[in-house]
C-alpha cells in the first residue's frame, strides 16, 4: 500500500478543488495496491476489484464482499465528476467485479451512502465460494493497530493482481471517517480505493477513501507522507443489511423471541443471514413479546406478536425493509382470554391465523384489504389446547393443534368448512407428548414438523393430499441430539426449511429438498439478539 492522495489520482489529468485535494489528499483510485506486503493465500478472500469503465483506460478500485451478490466499497470509485453526489440505480460506466480466481461479473445496482465515501454495489451474478466479510460494531480506540487491504499499486508493481496489506494506526475519528497513518513505509496506494480497513479481529472498521500516496509507484518522488483517511463503516450494519434484504430471489424471513424482545433476519438467496433488528426499539415497544408467527404475502412479511400481557398485535415489513406501526388484532378481530400461542399462514392475499386461548383454538382471517374477520373456535370439540400451527395446501388451510399432548389435524376447505379433527398419532404412530409444533405446504403435500418428550426428539411427517399419512421420520440423523425450545417450518420455492431454537441456545437450520434428502443442519448467526432465544418463527418471500 502506499499514501493518501487528491481526487486526481481516480480522476488522472484532473483537477479538482476541494478540501481534501486542498489538503494533499486524493482518492487512491485508478489502478494500483497497499504498499505493504503480499497478503498471504486465502488470508483476504473477500476482497475483490473492481474496474470502472474500460480496463485499460477506465478506473481502479478494490471491494469487499459482504456477501455473494454485495461489494462494499467507496461511492467515489463510482462517481462521475469527483466530489459530486452518486445516484442510485445502474452504474454510469459499465463495472465489474473481478474475483480472486479471475472470474469478473458485472455490477447491476449501486446503493450508495448519503453521508460518507460508501457504496454498496449488487452482482448480476453471485459470487461462489468466498466467505463475507464482518463488519466491527465499534469504532477503534485512537493509535489502535489496523490493517489496510488493496489491490491497487504497490511500491514496485503496477498491477499486482494480489491484495497486499499495509499496517497503519488510527490518529482520529470523526462521524464519519477514521484518519490513518501508515507504519514505516506502508502506505494506500491508487486503486486502493474502497479496499478495507481492518481492526486486529479482522473485522471490517472502515473503507480506504483518500491518501497521500507517499512511495506509491508513479507518485510524486518527493512526497513521503502515509497518511490516509478511510470512511467509517462501524456502526453501519443494519444499513448494510437492509441493502443485502433487497437481493432478488427467495428469501427467509425469521423472527426470534428472547426475553422480552423481538427479533427479525433475512436468510437470503445464498444462504447467508443478515443480522437481527430488535422489533420493539424500531416500530415501538409493546411492553415486551413472549410469541410470534409470521407469513408472506406477496413481498410483504406480516409479523404476529403476543405481548407479556396477553395482546395480539399486528404488523407488516415491506420488501423496501420499512415497517408498519403494530395494529391491535383484538381491537379488530375480538378479544381473547388467557392468549398463549398464534400461528399464521397466507392464502392467496389473505392472511390465515390461529390463535390458542383458553385453552381452545380460534382462527380469524384478514383480507387484502385489510380488514379483519371475528376470531371463530374451530370445531368446538377439542379443549386443553397448548400449541397449534397452519399451513396452505392448494389453497385449503390446514391446521395442527396439540391438546394433551397429542397431534390433532383439521382442513378448513375453500368454502370456509371445517372438517372434524383427526388425531395424527392414530394415522402415523404414537410419540411422547408433543411440546412443539409446526407446518408447511409444499405443491400437494402439508408437511408436520414435532419436538416431544420436553423437546429432546424431534420428528417430521407428510400428509399427501389424497389424505393418506407417511410414517414419522427421527430427526435425530438431521438435526443431532438437540433439545428443542421451539420449532418452525416453511415453504421456500417449494422446498421445506425447517428452524429450531435449542436450550443450548442455538438456532438451528436445515432444508429438505424435493429429492427428499436434507441439507446439513447448521447454526444460525444471532448476531443482535441480545438474551436467550426463544420461540421462531420463519417464513417465505420472494424479492423481485
Amino acid at each position: 500500500m502506499s499514501a493518501l492522495r487528491p481526487r486526481t489520482a481516480l480522476f488522472p489529468g484532473l483537477l479538482v478543488t476541494t478540501t481534501a485535494v486542498a489538503a494533499g489528499l486524493v482518492p487512491a483510485g485508478a489502478v494500483h495496491a497497499v504498499s505493504g506486503p503480499e497478503a498471504a493465500a486465502g488470508q483476504h478472500a473477500s476482497v475483490v476489484k473492481l474496474n470502472i469503465g474500460d480496463e485499460a483506460t477506465g478506473r481502479g478500485c478494490t471491494g469487499s464482499l459482504v456477501d455473494a451478490s454485495w461489494v462494499l466499497t467507496a461511492s467515489s470509485c463510482f462517481a462521475a465528476t469527483p466530489g459530486t453526489t452518486l445516484p442510485a440505480g445502474a452504474p454510469a460506466l459499465k463495472s465489474t467485479v473481478v474475483l480472486g480466481d479471475g472470474k469478473r461479473i458485472e455490477v447491476a445496482e449501486l446503493v450508495p451512502r448519503t453521508d460518507r465515501d460508501v457504496v454498496m454495489a449488487r452482482l448480476k451474478t453471485p459470487a461462489a465460494g468466498p466467505a463475507g466479510i464482518t463488519t466491527a460494531s465499534a469504532v477503534p480506540a485512537v493509535d489502535a493497530d489496523l490493517t489496510a487491504v488493496g489491490l491497487g499499486r504497490t511500491k514496485t508493481e503496477w498491477a499486482p493482481g494480489k491484495a497486499h496489506a499495509g499496517a497503519f494506526t488510527l490518529n482520529a475519528a470523526d462521524a464519519t471517517t477514521l484518519t490513518i497513518t501508515g507504519k514505516g513505509t506502508d502506505a494506500v496506494c491508487k486503486g486502493d480505493t474502497g479496499g478495507p480497513l481492518l481492526n486486529a479481529a479482522g473485522e471490517l472498521v472502515g473503507v480506504n477513501s483518500r491518501s497521500w500516496q507517499g512511495g506509491c509507484l508513479g507518485a510524486d518522488p518527493a512526497e513521503t507522507r502515509t497518511g490516509a483517511i478511510a470512511a467509517r463503516t462501524d456502526g453501519l450494519r443494519e444499513w448494510i443489511d437492509g441493502v443485502r434484504a433487497t437481493t432478488p430471489g427467495w428469501q427467509t424471513k425469521a423472527l426470534v423471541q428472547a426475553g422480552t424482545s423481538l427479533y427479525q433476519a433475512v436468510r437470503l438467496p445464498d444462504g447467508s443471514w443478515t443480522g437481527y433488528t430488535d422489533l420493539q426499539s424500531k416500530i415501538g415497544s409493546l411492553g415486551g413479546i413472549r410469541s410470534t408467527a409470521a407469513a408472506g404475502i406477496n413481498g410483504d412479511t406480516h409479523v404476529l406478536a403476543v405481548s407479556t400481557s396477553g395482546g395480539l398485535f399486528h404488523t407488516v415489513r415491506k420488501p423496501d425493509g420499512t415497517w408498519g406501526t403494530f395494529g391491535d388484532v383484538f381491537a379488530v378481530a375480538n378479544a381473547l382470554g388467557n392468549l398463549t400461542q398464534v400461528s399464521a399462514v397466507s392464502i392467496g392475499h389473505d392472511l390465515h391465523v390461529v390463535a390458542v386461548a383458553d385453552g381452545k383454538a380460534f382462527h380469524t382471517v384478514r383480507n387484502s384489504a385489510g380488514s379483519w374477520s371475528p376470531f371463530r373456535q374451530i370445531n368446538g370439540s377439542l379443549t386443553g389446547v397448548t400449541a397449534a400451527a397452519t399451513a396452505s395446501v392448494r389453497g385449503e388451510l390446514q391446521v395442527g393443534i396439540v391438546s394433551g399432548g397429542k397431534p390433532y389435524h383439521t382442513i378448513r376447505q375453500t368454502s370456509g368448512t371445517w372438517l372434524g379433527w383427526g388425531n395424527v398419532a392414530q394415522a402415523v404412530g404414537a410419540t411422547g407428548p408433543v411440546t412443539s409444533l409446526s407446518m408447511a405446504g409444499t405443491g400437494d403435500e402439508a408437511h408436520l414438523v414435532i419436538a416431544t418428550d420436553n423437546g429432546t426428539r424431534q420428528y417430521h411427517t407428510i400428509r399427501n393430499f389424497n389424505g393418506t399419512w407417511a410414517a414419522w421420520g427421527d430427526l435425530k440423523g438431521v438435526l443431532g441430539s438437540v433439545t428443542a425450545k421451539s420449532v418452525s417450518a416453511a415453504a421456500v420455492n417449494g422446498e421445506l426449511q425447517v428452524a429450531v431454537t435449542t436450550t443450548d441456545n442455538k438456532l438451528l437450520h436445515t432444508t429438505r429438498h424435493t429429492d427428499r434428502t436434507w441439507n446439513a443442519t447448521v447454526p444460525a448467526p444471532l448476531v443482535g439478539i441480545t438474551g436467550t432465544p426463544g420461540d421462531v418463527a420463519i417464513t417465505a418471500t420472494y424479492t423481485g
